[in-house]
């Protein structure tokens, strides 16, 4: 299962919005999707509300699992939304 820290890009951290783009796009993937802060437990990416819960902010440290087939692909596309996203 790759994994690969983040660092948070959204101005709002991962509410709302960002929240809601991941949870979305972590669905679509059709993969099973972590996202937890280092040395916490990860959480469901696929759950917005997971996600809301961890209470993620602009500048933070989080760090991606994805397990499946073409994990690396789906890897690559959620930590580039998370780096990026506004």
């Amino acid at each position: 299962m790759p994994t690969r820290e983040v660092v948070i890009g959204s101005s709002v951290g991962l509410h709302a919005r960002p929240a809601s783009d991941l949870a979305r796009n972590a669905k679509e993937s059709g993969h099973t999707v972590k996202i937890g802060r280092p040395g916490e437990t990860a959480v469901d990416a696929r759950s917005i509300l997971a996600i809301i819960s961890l209470g993620v902010k602009k500048g933070e440290r989080v760090y991606l699992d994805v397990e499946g087939e073409h994990s690396e692909d789906v890897l690559n596309s959620l930590s580039e939304m998370l780096t990026n996203s506004e």
